[in-house]
């Protein structure tokens, strides 16, 4: 594959989530654009696979084993990042989970905590030692990973729901905050990617075909399709964008 000229040669990007799916996705785009990477996620074996395919092909890639959920995790990764690079550019806080998928008066208040640390308390979290890393070198682009249920709700998922409402406050008012210091911070919202999740999700393919194909783009997006969108913002080309949350889910929420 060859670089999409989103000018990100020399850029230090930080991404979480990054052994599959829309993390995995983004760490390969970012890898062809020349951009320096730190990859973390829970899954050491997954991530390394991933770290050693973009060495192969002659890029920049450190792996660090992180749980996002956990505080401690999230400034030993972007401490690696300046660490190894010296610098943060670009974060794509990409890690969450789904949680239950149940009517709101069965999930437990365990499930409340794992959906809204791993979603919400991390980027808190993640942001937070980001834009202070990235106010000591002028600047930087974040870019959090959402979902369209930030804008609309979802029978059986209401903490999910939730939590991604919360990630878009938390987008839109920190952008308010760190605009004017040079640091865009934006959102993907996607949903209806071919990715793991929704394979948890529906539990049956059938059901995924099914609802994707009753979307006016009558298909399932793909993780690359999201990770053009995160390039995108990470980039100049979107140097007046920030507090925005980009929908891409087939036209799902227009009908």
């Amino acid at each position: 594959m060859a670089s999409k000229g989103f000018d990100l040669n020399g850029r230090v990007v930080l991404i979480t989530g990054a052994s599959s799916g829309m993390g995995r996705a983004a760490a390969l785009a970012f890898a062809e654009e020349r951009a320096r990477l730190l990859l973390a996620a829970r899954r050491p074996e997954e991530g390394e696979v991933v770290a050693r395919a973009i060495r192969a092909k002659g890029g920049q890639a450190l792996f660090v084993a992180a749980d996002v959920t956990r505080e401690k995790d999230v400034q030993t990764v972007v401490d690696a990042t300046v660490r190894e690079y010296g610098r943060l550019d670009v974060a794509f806080n990409n890690a969450g989970t789904e949680g239950l998928a149940a009517p709101l008066i069965d999930p437990t208040n365990d499930n409340y905590e794992l959906v809204m640390n791993t979603n919400v308390r991390s980027i808190f979290w993640s942001m937070q030692y980001e834009i202070r890393a990235m106010l000591k070198t002028g600047g930087g682009s974040i870019i959090n990973n959402s979902s369209m249920g930030a804008f609309i709700g979802f029978p059986n998922l209401a903490l999910y729901i939730a939590s991604k409402h919360a990630v878009m406050g938390l987008t839109k008012s920190a952008a308010l905050e760190y605009y004017q210091q040079n640091i865009r911070i934006n959102a993907v919202n996607p949903r209806l990617i071919d990715t793991p999740f929704q394979d948890r999700l529906w539990g049956d393919s059938q059901k995924k075909l099914d609802f994707a194909n009753a979307t006016p783009a009558g298909r399932i997006g793909t993780a690359e399709e999201v990770a053009d969108s995160v390039l995108f913002l990470a980039s100049e080309r979107a140097r007046f964008y920030s507090g925005q949350g980009m929908v891409m889910d087939g036209g799902y929420t227009i009908q």
